[in-house]
């Protein structure tokens, strides 16, 4: 568990989807404010980063690619937010994101956990409504848990900051 300036402890936050949903162009963005090429993630990327003058949140990005899956359970413990992030354009993909995130969701460690899903990519024109996604990925099946999905845009860096106060404030609730 990483530690602030103040010394408490700063949340992990766990960035996971499939491989191409935009999770290391995500994070880079978050922390550098720049766009930088990325390519598939093995293993993890992590770090930290400041909402604001009391709140830092550590963000781990974890590789998609379907052989790195069975690895995701790994990063759960401690884990007080879970940022799902998806294609929002590639809809012949939300099956199975929509099975990667019950899969994950069902580890014990992620019990009562927040679950944030970013639509990513909603600058592209074929993007998936918000309303579409969240009927594909069955979020309102996930009532043991507070959830919130937003639209962002990595690449843009679009909703990136409200997401992550919104991740945060969930955190808190919980």
């Amino acid at each position: 568990m990483g530690q602030n300036a103040s010394g408490s402890s700063v949340p992990q936050v766990i960035l996971m989807g499939l491989d191409s949903a935009g999770k290391s162009t995500l994070l880079t963005r978050l922390l550098t404010g720049e766009v930088m090429d990325t390519s598939p993630t093995i293993g993890f990327n992590v770090g930290m980063f400041e909402l604001d003058k009391k709140t830092s949140l550590t963000v781990w990005d974890v590789g998609g690619q379907k052989n790195m899956r069975p690895n995701w359970r790994y990063y759960l413990e401690g884990c007080k937010a879970l940022v799902f992030v998806v294609d929002s354009s590639d809809s012949a993909r939300m099956p199975e994101a929509q099975r990667a995130l019950r899969k994950v969701l069902s580890d014990e460690n992620l019990q009562g956990v927040p679950l944030m899903v970013l639509a990513n990519k909603k600058d592209l024109s074929d993007s998936m409504t918000i309303r579409e996604i969240s009927r594909v990925l069955d979020l309102n099946s996930y009532s043991d848990r507070l959830w919130e999905i937003q639209a962002c845009s990595a690449l843009r860096g679009l909703g990136l900051q409200q997401a992550f106060l919104s991740v945060s404030k969930l955190i808190k609730k919980s």
